[in-house]
């Protein structure tokens, strides 16, 4: 078996376990503020979830579907929720087709640390652009994951291209 290693991922996990836990939940947080905002990283807001990129990403693109309640229990997610969640990955990727026409996407959710979650207490749901080849020697001999694009310039085609489906 032919193993991937991703050192970036687990220094990413360290820097979340050493964050003062009394600052509150950023996920929470991020629920409060608006898309329109350029000082965040909030693409869409609906009335139960909003979608963020993430901070981190594995690709350009790299967005989080989050439900505005705090929880962690999949299972404590209410028929709306879950609605409100499947509608808006599926805005996210039309968004997403329209700005980079990624040849696939991954789509899910880490529930529980041991899962790999890095936030584990605040549910959310991944939707990840991938290209054929997307993937190279720089995170494994360089340690490092190269993103082409700044987290803000993708944010502005992001909320243009969403503008453009409603």
């Amino acid at each position: 078996m032919e193993k991937l290693w991703s050192p970036w991922r687990s220094q990413y996990i360290d820097s979340i376990k050493e964050k003062d836990s009394s600052k509150g939940c950023f996920l929470c947080e991020a629920a409060k503020q608006n898309a329109s905002d350029l000082d965040n990283l909030i693409v869409d807001k609906g009335k139960l979830t909003f979608t963020i990129l993430n901070l981190y990403p594995y690709n350009n693109g790299h967005l989080m579907v989050v439900p505005n309640r705090h929880l962690s229990n999949f299972a404590e997610l209410t028929a709306d929720e879950n609605n409100e969640i499947m509608l808006n990955l599926q805005k996210a990727q039309k968004a997403l087709n329209n700005i980079f026409k990624p040849e696939g996407y991954n789509v899910g959710a880490n529930l529980g640390k041991v899962s790999g979650a890095g936030i584990d207490d605040h549910i959310h749901f991944h939707i990840v652009p991938r290209w054929n080849g997307d993937t190279n020697f720089m995170p494994v001999l360089g340690e490092v994951k190269i993103i082409s694009q700044d987290l803000i310039t993708t944010k502005n085609k992001l909320l243009e291209a969403y503008s453009k489906l409603e």
